[in-house]
């Protein structure tokens, strides 16, 4: 196994067009599935800046949260994901105030939201989903947004969301009209969307906390969405926060307390990393961006200095052996229980 031979490994790239900004001019840019967007090979996470302490341990204030979006916006990434969901809208609105303050969205930006059920009566009915992305334009202050995805579908089954009139439907129908410009669906069982992704429907797909050092687990549904041409977004590839501070700094994968066997896994990697001089972060950031299946990696963040931390990241030189380790690691952990 050879070391990452590019700071960024190319997927399949196409070259900066004319209409991306010139804050993005010079990025390789990756074509979106069978859409017609072209992404950078990170996309900035926008639930931290809405803050989510549930999630992630800490509170993020408003003023952090809209000057991270906006070090987005401007920064070396053409890609900014959020939902209706994160923290109830708060990350959309923070959003939307840096879009207010910085006149509107750049020429070429991908701007991602996704329409969700209604968090307090688990509503995920077709209404529920227009009522969704009515608020998200009206959080973000836009009346279209680059692509759309349907959230977290596991909370109804797929026949549900399938069914005439309901959220698929209405998703559909957002492209037609326009109001988004390609459409994904974002979950969390690799089973479910593997069904989504056979319906030939979505342009992309989004996978979160399923293909990292420590699971795999997502490797078939990324393998037929490529062979679909659906755009594969890999998110959650710190897996919450332990893949960066280590075993050290959290005891928990996905959002909850993770199983010994893993943490003595992430130990090991984090002890190579130590022996090299490389940070354990910038190993599970290149994990997904040395991917030439997955179009762009989502990396969340809370302040405004981690768009150009995550850029030197995707910079460091991981040596062959720690890439070996990871590989021995992956294999170790294919049975343990975790997301799926």
């Amino acid at each position: 196994m050879t070391s990452s031979p590019d700071p960024v490994v190319p997927g399949p790239e196409v070259p900066a067009s004319p209409g991306v900004g010139a804050a993005h001019a010079g990025s390789a840019l990756r074509r979106l599935g069978r859409s017609e967007l072209r992404v950078t090979a990170v996309t900035v996470g926008g639930g931290p800046l809405g803050s989510m302490p549930k999630n992630f341990g800490y509170e993020v204030d408003a003023e952090r949260g809209i000057a991270t979006a906006a070090a987005a916006l401007d920064g070396p990434f053409n890609a900014l994901d959020t939902s209706s969901a994160y923290s109830a809208g708060e990350s959309e609105r923070r959003i939307g105030e840096a879009l207010r303050r910085r006149g509107g969205l750049p020429e070429g930006f991908v701007l991602s939201t996704k329409i969700s059920r209604d968090l307090g009566t688990g509503d995920f009915s077709g209404e529920q989903m227009r009522r969704s992305i009515e608020g998200s334009l009206q959080r973000l202050g836009l009346d279209r947004v680059p692509l759309v995805h349907l959230h977290d579908p596991e909370h109804i089954s797929f026949e549900e969301a399938m069914a005439p009139g309901g959220p698929v439907e209405v998703l559909l129908g957002l492209r037609d009209s326009g109001v988004a410009g390609a459409i994904g669906v974002a979950g969390g069982p690799t089973d479910l969307l593997r069904r989504f992704v056979a319906t030939d429907l979505f342009d992309v797909v989004l996978t979160h906390n399923r293909w990292t050092l420590v699971n795999r687990a997502a490797g078939t549904l990324i393998d037929e969405a490529r062979a679909r041409d659906v755009g594969v977004v890999n998110a959650a590839v710190l897996g919450g926060g332990i893949l960066a501070t280590g075993t050290g700094g959290s005891s928990r994968y996905a959002y909850r307390e993770a199983p010994a066997e893993l943490l003595r896994q992430v130990g090991r990697i984090e002890a190579a990393c130590a022996a090299h001089g490389v940070p354990l972060a910038a190993v599970a950031l290149q994990l997904s961006l040395r991917d030439p299946r997955i179009a762009t990696t989502v990396v969340g963040m809370s302040r405004p200095e981690r768009v150009a931390e995550t850029a030197a990241l995707a910079r460091v030189r991981v040596p062959d052996e720690i890439w070996e380790l990871v590989e021995d690691v992956a294999v170790r952990l294919a049975d343990v229980p975790g997301p799926r």
